[in-house]
């Protein structure tokens, strides 16, 4: 096995370091330093490491560049789906070549993706070569937090390298399992493996945190394990249509979201007079801001309240989607008149993020909006009128997929108003429909 070749090169590494050492000792020199476990590591890597390119058929020239791993005697890779994206959404315009750290080179097969763990398996034409292990504690979620850990690939195309950190569990507040490693990722790194000081896969190389120093993340190694066996048991099936295929999966997946998101509904949050809803799960962060402190003063007064979901999902280098976020608006003033705090809050609430260009075209339909009016009724004491703006486009690739915006202003003073706002990214329609009337009906004033 893998594991086995491994620890005897260590081993016989250490052995060789040890009795160079006593040779110097006894010769009146100075003994060099042992071997660290990252040399003894990457020594034994070469073979089993991958630079993956994706190139542009018609030129012969990469597009972009990743790493992968062997992870199976005949042939199999591990890497990263968005390494392979170009090819998986258009194999006409792409392939896919790969070049070892041993300086082999050749061609690539995309063979299975994952979309939600950002995983792909491509094959290369070699059999019977030394491949990488996986980790049986991470296979089972059990690697303690603070194990020091190697990761490898090629960064900015440099070459390949390894970089040390430690592990400290699972990330929180984020919908997708992911692993934090305080290790250095950077780009190229993508899809190699990270591993244990016994050269054992815990991760595959994912991401890094923009602006922070060594804030890396890791997907678990047990969904890669997944995909292998995925792989294996469907070997002698025809080659797929990941076109298909990743609508299928990000149907799926975006259906366990807001069923996460229905389930668990919405938690009532006091803010200013009213009462508003913020998302009642675990993977969403609120944040408040002000402007009570600008200066010059401004003439209405703004404090607002963010809830975002780490749900983000690669589907292409120009699209991202999953996100879900909710905005709470309490706006006072004592300097406008009611016109001038009507035409305000107009603005205010027209303030959104128009997304233009090539790539919008390509991916949504045109937006649609519809604005009413919903009057609290005597029998609905404690709901204010509200001024709605909904908004959708659906998507042009997958299905009964929108992207949802849906913007709610009070109408029930003159001088202070609440505008709320839900966003929801490739949600089904009748998904979206019945979020946003369970988020309207959970807006009410507390006074």
């Amino acid at each position: 096995m893998a594991i086995e070749r491994l620890a005897r090169t260590a081993l016989a590494v250490g052995a060789a370091a040890i009795a160079l050492a006593a040779s110097w000792a006894a010769a009146g020199g100075v003994p060099p330093t042992n071997p660290s476990a990252a040399e003894a590591i990457y020594s034994a890597s070469p073979e089993r490491l991958l630079q993956i390119r994706t190139i542009v058929a018609s030129t012969g020239r990469q597009s972009s560049i990743g790493s992968g791993f062997l992870a199976d005697p005949d042939g199999l890779v591990i890497t990263n789906y968005h390494v392979v994206s170009q090819v998986a959404l258009e194999p006409k315009t792409y392939r896919l070549e790969f070049v070892g750290a041993d300086g082999s080179r050749g061609n690539l097969t995309l063979l299975a993706i994952d979309l939600p763990n950002d995983l792909a398996v491509v094959r290369l034409e070699k059999h019977g070569a030394p491949y990488f292990a996986f980790d049986e504690r991470a296979k089972a979620g059990a690697l303690p937090k603070g194990e020091r850990l190697f990761s490898m690939g090629n960064p900015l195309d440099l070459g390949f390298t390894i970089n040390e950190g430690t592990y400290n569990g699972l990330v929180e507040h984020s919908y997708g399992e992911r692993m934090h490693f305080t290790g250095a990722l950077n780009p190229g790194m993508s899809g190699g493996p990270t591993v244990t000081a016994a050269g054992l896969v815990v991760g595959i190389n994912v991401a890094k945190r923009l602006g922070g120093d060594l804030v890396s993340f890791l997907v678990p190694a047990r969904f890669a394990v997944a995909l292998l066996d995925q792989v294996r048991a469907q070997e002698a099936a025809a080659p797929q249509d990941f076109r298909a295929d990743i609508a299928r999966q990000l149907t799926g997946w975006q259906a366990g979201l807001y069923a996460s998101l229905s389930d668990e509904g919405f938690r009532s949050t006091a803010l200013g007079p009213y009462e508003v809803p913020e998302p009642a799960l675990p993977w969403f962060e609120c944040w408040a801001r002000t402007n009570d402190g600008v200066r010059p003063k401004p003439r209405a007064s703004v404090n607002s309240t963010t809830c975002s979901g780490n749900t983000g999902l690669f589907v292409a280098s120009d699209l991202t989607i999953g996100a879900i976020q909710v905005t709470h608006s309490h706006v006072s003033t004592a300097d406008l008149n009611q016109f001038q705090f009507a035409s305000f809050l107009t603005q205010m609430s027209q303030s959104r993020v128009v997304v233009i260009g090539a790539s919008f075209r390509k991916w949504y339909t045109p937006e649609r909006c519809h604005e009413d009016f919903m009057a609290a009724a005597a029998a609905t004491a404690g709901h204010p009128p509200l001024r709605v703006v909904w908004c959708a486009q659906a998507y042009r690739e997958f299905n009964d997929l929108y992207d949802v915006a849906l913007t709610a202003v009070t109408e029930d003073h003159g001088k202070e108003a609440l505008v709320s706002r839900l966003g929801l990214r490739a949600v089904e329609y009748d998904k979206a429909v019945a979020l946003s009337q369970r988020f309207l009906e959970n807006v009410r004033t507390s006074k």
